[in-house]
């Protein structure tokens, strides 16, 4: 059964949207939310289609689904904000990126969080190269029970953090901290929906904030620098050398959250848009 873990947190006309990643849970955007919103942001923590649920709840959407709730969220978002922003990490930051190229009217700017086009950190398989065979293996009904397990650190490294994070996932209850893996299928998803971003990129004409962890265990920094060479927008590198996967809990968060606002505000200043209201 889904369960709804999304947020809102109301602020000024600036809104963010923040998208969470595959098998992820909007309380892993939580704490970036909360940072954004003491910068005088309207945030909502969206929740995609089939995620905080089981996995049967998940394999009944791909990527598709996902990308059609993050534009029914933005739809919403857009008549409460006259500036809306956009942020993903991991794959969330892949539909970030898409909504950005298909709506470049109505997206002021994206932060690229952990982007995640190949899993090519160190801490993956060397079976993770095998990934252009998960389309098929959906299409022939080939493993739609397996999955490839979270492995540790889990994208952490905050070990204090990480044991927590581990325990949420052991013990079932998927809005925490997400399922404990990465179902082939849902994969299967994620593999066509990089190839439909990568040659989306040069649609992107709004600016982009791309932070990444120098040392991903995930993704490699190769996935940042298709981002900053492809888009057709401005765009700057906020690597982080104290962090994982998961830089909007691990330990340079505050990093992460003072250089978004940072971003966001030089785009759409707080001061400017109540000048224009009184």
């Amino acid at each position: 059964m889904i369960r709804q873990a999304e947020f809102f947190l109301e602020g000024d006309s600036r809104g963010v949207l923040l998208i969470h990643g595959l098998t992820g849970t909007p309380t892993e955007m939580r704490m970036l939310g909360k940072g954004l919103n003491k910068a005088g942001f309207t945030v909502h923590g969206m929740q995609l289609a089939g995620h905080c649920g089981d996995v049967e709840d998940l394999l009944a959407t791909g990527w598709r689904d996902w990308y059609a709730s993050v534009q029914r969220a933005a739809d919403a978002m857009l008549t409460k904000v006259d500036t809306l922003f956009v942020g993903g990490l991991s794959m969330g930051a892949l539909l970030a990126l898409k909504l950005a190229a298909d709506r470049p009217g109505q997206i002021a700017g994206v932060g690229v969080y952990g982007a995640t086009f190949r899993y090519d950190g160190w801490s993956v398989p060397w079976t993770a190269n095998l990934s252009f065979l998960l389309p098929m293996f959906k299409r022939l009904g080939i493993g739609r029970n397996r999955a490839f397990l979270e492995q540790p650190p889990y994208g952490l490294r905050d070990e204090r953090l990480r044991e927590q994070v581990s325990a949420a996932m052991r013990s079932g209850d998927s809005t925490m901290a997400g399922l404990l893996g990465n179902p082939w299928h849902s994969l299967a998803d994620l593999y066509l929906l990089s190839a439909q971003v990568r040659r989306q990129l040069r649609d992107v004409t709004s600016p982009c904030l791309v932070a990444h962890a120098s040392n991903d265990d995930i993704a490699s920094v190769r996935n940042a620098e298709l981002v900053l060479r492809e888009v057709n927008a401005p765009a700057e590198l906020l690597l982080l050398d104290d962090s994982y996967h998961m830089i909007t809990i691990d330990k340079q968060r505050r990093t992460l959250i003072d250089r978004s606002a940072r971003f966001f505000d030089t785009i759409a200043p707080a001061q400017t848009l109540s000048a224009m209201a009184g």
